[in-house]
């Protein structure tokens, strides 16, 4: 099977491979422009992407990018990926060749308190996505976040299949991919938003500790889908990263305002 996929930008630019955040499908970057050719793909079961049977890992979710990089023929891209996409992205940089440069937006090598996603799916498995969509979009977004985004991404979320989310939320509560960040040798560039409850500043700054070469910024005012509350302020970042080409020093803390 290959993701269902976007491909945007200029032709001879390089490029870029964005991956989303569970729950989220290539929507999830529209209101970036950046100089770069630009892939956009869905996860299994989400978006436009058909669900696949049965249990995954993070390992097989980093397969199918695999795959349909293949399927277009590029050899080596850049690589963002927010929370879930993200994980894929370190596995992909740890384990293959592929990724010369990566991104990393609110996300984490391991869950160290796993109850609250444990809640998650079992009441997924109990009563269905509507029940629990509220509690999970509320995380994505800040209080001052607009109403018709808030809706929007909701609305996305009721779309993904069932099964397919669940499969891929449990990848995420087995992973620990601890151990491979020491095997990232790609420039990196970590980002944390500082009201991100999910996926806490201090969780995302350890990530950029235990990598070998990598940049942290922390943008202020967005939560989890901050690729969504403050898109200026990240493009910013990742055109800077992507677009340079000098030497990375190891993990520095920049803030930075959010500028829409």
């Amino acid at each position: 099977m290959i993701a269902h996929h976007t491909l945007t930008g200029p032709e001879d630019a390089p490029v870029l491979v964005l991956g989303n955040a569970l729950g989220t499908t290539t929507e999830l970057w529209n209101d970036f422009s950046l100089p770069f050719r630009l892939l956009r793909f869905d996860h299994r079961g989400h978006g436009g992407s058909a669900p696949v049977p049965g249990p995954c890992e993070i390992e097989d979710l980093a397969r199918d990018v695999v795959e349909l990089l293949d399927h277009l023929g590029m050899r080596q891209v850049y690589y963002c990926g927010v929370s879930l996409g993200g994980m894929v992205g370190m596995w992909l940089a740890a384990h293959t060749d592929r990724i010369s440069r990566l991104a990393l937006v609110s996300t984490t090598p391991w869950l160290p308190d796993k109850k609250r996603l444990d809640d998650r799916i079992a009441l997924l498995r109990s009563r269905g996505m509507e029940p629990a969509a509220d509690a999970i979009v509320e995380r994505w977004f800040t209080p001052g976040c607009a109403p018709d985004v808030v809706a929007r991404f909701r609305a996305g979320l009721l779309e993904v299949d069932l099964p397919s989310y669940l499969a891929c939320a449990e990848a995420v509560r087995r992973m620990d991919l601890r151990p491979d960040l020491s095997k990232i040798d790609v420039p990196t560039v970590v980002i944390a938003a500082a009201q991100d409850h999910a996926t806490p500043t201090e969780l995302v700054r350890h990530t950029a500790e235990e990598l070998p070469d990598s940049e942290l910024y922390v943008v202020g005012d967005a939560a989890h889908l901050a690729v969504v509350e403050a898109p200026r302020t990240i493009s910013v970042i990742l055109d800077d990263h992507f677009g340079n080409d000098r030497a990375w020093c190891r993990s520095t803390s920049r803030a930075l305002p959010n500028r829409r």
